[in-house]
C-alpha cells in the first residue's frame, strides 16, 4: 500500500534506538525525508548512516527534550535543512526512580512528567506554526498500555495515561488547523540494547514466565510492529482517525513482569 508519504518531512524525537529508530526507519522507507534526535552521540550517529542508507535526505541532532532551548534548535534545524516539518513523532520516554510510591520522590515523579508529557507539549508547541504553514501535519505520541494497563512505577503509568488525554485533547484544538494528533500504546517491546532484553539475560526464568503468562502470542512485540502502525497512522490513509488511541500490545495482559 502506498501511503503517500514521500517527500513529507518527519521529525522523530527519540530516534536513535528501540522503537523511535524502527518509526525513523520505516517513514524514511515511504519517502519521508527524516530528522532524528537523542541525547547520546553515538547511537544517533549510527541510525543516522542507517536513514542515510535507504537513500533519503536525513539530519541527526544531539538534544535533550526536557529543554525547551534545545528542542527549538532540532526543529529549527529540521526546517533549514530538510524543508519544513509535516510529521512530529514525540517519542522519547522513560522513568525516573524507584517503582513504588515511598521508592520516589516528588522530584522523580516531575522528571518522568518532564520526561515523557512534557516533552510531546513543547515539541508539539514549537512544530505546530511549522505544519500550519505548510497546510496540516500529523503528530503521533507514543505511550504505552502502562497508561491504561496498570503494573508498578505508577510515575511511569500516570505520564504515560496524561499522554493518551493529550493526544485526545490537541486533536480536537488543532483540528482546525488540519493537524492530526493520535497516540499509540505499544506493550512490552523486544529490541537489542533494550530493557527486555537485559531482564531476559538476568532473569530468564521470570521472563520465560512473563511471555507465558502476559503474552498470548507467546512472545513480545518487535519494534517495527510498532513502527508500521505509526507510519499508517501519520499517512493520508488514516485521514479519519483523529484523536486515537491504538494499542500495539498482541492482547497484552499486564505491563509488567512482577
Amino acid at each position: 500500500m502506498d501511503l503517500g508519504l514521500a517527500d513529507k518531512v518527519a521529525l522523530v524525537t527519540g530516534g536513535s534506538r528501540g522503537i523511535g529508530r524502527s518509526i525513523a526507519l520505516a517513514l524514511a522507507g515511504e519517502g519521508c525525508k527524516v530528522a532524528i534526535c537523542a541525547r547520546s552521540e553515538e547511537p544517533l550517529a549510527r541510525a543516522l548512516q542507517e536513514l542515510q542508507a535507504s537513500g533519503v535526505e536525513a539530519i541527526a541532532a544531539v538534544a535533550d527534550v526536557r529543554s525547551q532551548p534545545e528542542i527549538e534548535a532540532v526543529v529549527a534545524r529540521c526546517v533549514a535543512e530538510l524543508g519544513g516539518v509535516d510529521i512530529l513523532i514525540n517519542n522519547v520516554g522513560g522513568s525516573v526512580g524507584g517503582a513504588s510510591l515511598l521508592d520516589s520522590t516528588d522530584e522523580d515523579w516531575a522528571e518522568t512528567f518532564d520526561l515523557n508529557l512534557f516533552h510531546a507539549v513543547r515539541a508539539t508547541r514549537v512544530v505546530l506554526p511549522h505544519m500550519r504553514q505548510r497546510g496540516g501535519g500529523a503528530i503521533v505520541i507514543v505511550s504505552s498500555i502502562s497508561g491504561w494497563k496498570p503494573g508498578p512505577r505508577a510515575q511511569y503509568g500516570s505520564a504515560k495515561a496524561a499522554e493518551i488525554f493529550l493526544a485526545g485533547a490537541l486533536a480536537l484544538e488543532l483540528a482546525e488547523y488540519n493537524v492530526r494528533v493520535n497516540a499509540v500504546a505499544p506493550g512490552s517491546i523486544y529490541f537489542p540494547g533494550g530493557g527486555w532484553e537485559r531482564f531476559r539475560e538476568e532473569n530468564p526464568e521470570a521472563f520465560a514466565r512473563f511471555e507465558e503468562r502476559e503474552q498470548p502470542a507467546g512472545r513480545l512485540g518487535a519494534a517495527e510492529e510498532v513502527a508500521d502502525v505509526v507510519a499508517f497512522l501519520v499517512s493520508q490513509r488514516a485521514c479519519w482517525v483523529n484523536g486515537a488511541m491504538i494499542p500495539v500490545d498482541g492482547a497484552q495482559g499486564r505491563p509488567a513482569a512482577f
